[in-house]
């Protein structure tokens, strides 16, 4: 039987771990290791990728920085997620503010260190990272248009330091990654208009406070008309093996998500679109395996 002090401390890691979105950045991580596998070293043995501490401290490094961009982000959101996501928010409070922002220079700290392992290159660019991660949580989110192209940036920006550190700028690297980036752009404003109480009550400046709902939509209807672009390219021009299915499939969600887009009303209705959003994200990590699943198997010795 666990005493109340224990419970407290199991209660206060599952709030660290919620404020951090733990489940986001293993995603992230499996993400970066698959490119890295199937499309970034093809021709390098599975045991060197997986045990390459090189690409193990660039990751790692990510990680800190990703955790504690969340971490930042939840400081200055606090107010507005509070009336936003009122649950969720009283699990994060029970980890202070005092100590949310020591773990957030801890954890910046430790992610130059592990950077530091690979480069002084590595280096920069993380702490850049970092400092983009912080003007965006303090400035940038509270602008219209602005605000949700740094955050689709930031979100790709981790997959740079492993192209950079594999040498790899392959034209399919950037078309793949456009579909992406189209993808959380429209995440993103998605989430504004889910988030559109808090941030009024905030006086955040997003896209559905300024311009309205129906221009977010007709936004978003564009950004999907967009996605079409690179996977055209994609199928059309470039080895996909099986993991074409997965962009065939994603064109058809889309669809979907405009179908209920222009019908939402509440925010149920735009949590509803936010999941497809991250269904059609998560579900193209693990579809990377699909490009060629035998590449695994011929690369073990």
């Amino acid at each position: 039987m666990l005493s109340r002090k224990n419970k407290r401390f199991i209660l206060k890691l599952v709030s660290l771990f919620s404020v951090v979105r733990g489940y986001n950045i293993l995603i992230i991580v499996l993400a970066q290791y698959l490119t890295s596998i199937f499309i970034l070293a093809p021709d390098k043995r599975l045991s060197e990728i997986l045990f390459d501490p090189n690409l193990f401290f660039l990751v790692l490094a990510g990680v800190f920085t990703i955790a504690s961009g969340y971490i930042i982000n939840s400081f200055y959101d606090s107010e507005k997620d509070l009336i936003n996501r009122p649950k969720k928010t009283m699990l994060d409070r029970l980890v202070s503010q005092n100590t949310k922002l020591s773990i957030y220079f801890t954890l910046n700290l430790l992610a130059v260190i592990a950077a530091s392992y690979v480069s002084f290159k590595a280096v920069v660019f993380y702490a850049l990272y970092i400092f983009g991660i912080w003007i965006y949580s303090h400035k940038l989110k509270k602008i219209p248009f602005l605000g949700n192209l740094v955050a689709a940036t930031l979100a790709i920006t981790p997959f740079f330091a492993v192209f950079i550190y594999y040498g790899n700028l392959a034209p399919v690297i950037f078309v793949h990654g456009s579909f992406l980036f189209l993808v959380i752009a429209m995440r993103e404003m998605v989430k504004d208009l889910e988030n559109l109480k808090g941030d009024f009550a905030q006086r955040y400046r997003t896209i559905p406070v300024m311009y309205g709902a129906t221009t977010s939509k007709w936004l978003l209807s564009l950004l999907a008309g967009l996605t079409v672009i690179p996977v055209f390219f994609l199928i059309n021009h470039f080895k996909l093996g099986y993991m074409s299915y997965y962009f065939y499939g994603s064109v058809v969600l889309l669809l979907l998500f405009l179908a209920i887009l222009w019908q939402s009303k509440a925010r149920p209705h735009y949590v509803l679109l936010h999941n497809i959003l991250k269904f059609i994200i998560v579900a193209g990590v693990f579809c990377i395996i699909l490009l060629d699943a035998s590449v695994v198997l011929n690369r073990i010795f």
